[in-house]
């Protein structure tokens, strides 16, 4: 019997999950089916609850959910518990686990793409939603010296914080700056390491095209980490190229959170090699 995993979003044309997640799947002759089920933000108890049907596995969860499904998981398994967001669903039995792959595909990418190392280091973090929250935890856990977060509606900037700051030791800093403050343009020309954590540039977005941070206010030995991976080559890391900045792009990210969520779904290794395979040629298309 055919069983099915499903990606959990609003809106997914952007999404290249589905390509990648079953060329893993067909590699290793699974009979498993990967779907994209875009759910508006009142349907998610629904779709939630349709995971639960005998013949589905599980799901990956993407914007704008990673927060909102997390009060609908039976259990939830750390790191989720403690950044608040789930981007994995893994249905064991009856009960629905969700888990948190993000922060540590956040980190190894980071580590190994950029050969970056967080510790010490000042870094300013756009957005607040729930891969903001798995950056953040993440970024705290390497031991970042400081760490500024900045997000549109600034109460949930406040509220991330908030939920961070727990978790820092005596020698970080966590501040908070307002989207176009001096402040702002001040970070940005001290910090290591820039993250856009938004959805601003996404293909298919209504901001595509656009970037969340000019070229004059990028400083030229700072590391510019887009989280956004479609398009490749996004207007952010465009800007930064031109001021003489490093980048890394979200593809790497991306496809090691998915690796991680395909093995808690099959037990097997992921085959790496394949998914960067399909992942890069279904942005090429």
């Amino acid at each position: 019997m055919t069983k099915y995993v499903g990606l959990i979003g609003y809106p997914l044309k952007h999404s290249i999950s589905p390509d990648f997640q079953q060329a893993a799947f067909d590699y290793y002759e699974i009979d498993i089916h990967y779907e994209a089920w875009e759910v508006e933000p009142g349907q998610l108890s629904s779709a939630v609850a349709g995971i639960r049907q005998p013949r589905n596995l599980g799901a990956n969860v993407t914007v704008p959910h990673k927060e909102g499904v997390a009060s609908l998981m039976d259990e939830l398994e750390e790191p989720a518990h403690e950044i608040g967001a789930v981007n994995v669903i893994v249905k064991r039995g009856d009960k629905l686990i969700g888990y948190n792959t993000d922060a540590d595909a956040f980190l190894r990418a980071l580590r190994q793409e950029a050969g970056f190392e967080p510790q010490d280091k000042r870094v300013i973090l756009l957005g607040a939603g729930g891969v903001a929250r798995a950056a953040s935890f993440a970024l705290v856990r390497a031991k970042v010296g400081a760490l500024t977060i900045v997000n549109r509606t600034f109460e949930r900037a406040e509220a991330l914080a908030s939920d961070v700051r727990g978790s820092l030791s005596q020698r970080q800093r966590l501040s908070l700056a307002r989207w176009g403050d001096a402040e702002l343009a001040e970070v940005l020309s001290s910090c290591d390491l820039m993250v856009n954590c938004t959805s601003i540039g996404m293909k298919h977005s209504p901001e595509e095209g656009r970037s969340p941070v000019a070229a004059e206010q990028i400083a030229g030995g700072v590391l510019v980490y887009d989280l956004v991976y479609n398009p490749m080559e996004t207007p952010l890391l465009a800007s930064a190229r031109k001021a003489g900045a490093t980048v890394l792009g979200g593809l790497s990210m991306l496809v090691y959170q998915g690796a991680a969520a395909f093995e808690l779904w099959t037990d097997r290794e992921a085959p790496l090699d394949i998914m960067f395979e399909a992942a890069r040629g279904a942005l090429e298309r």
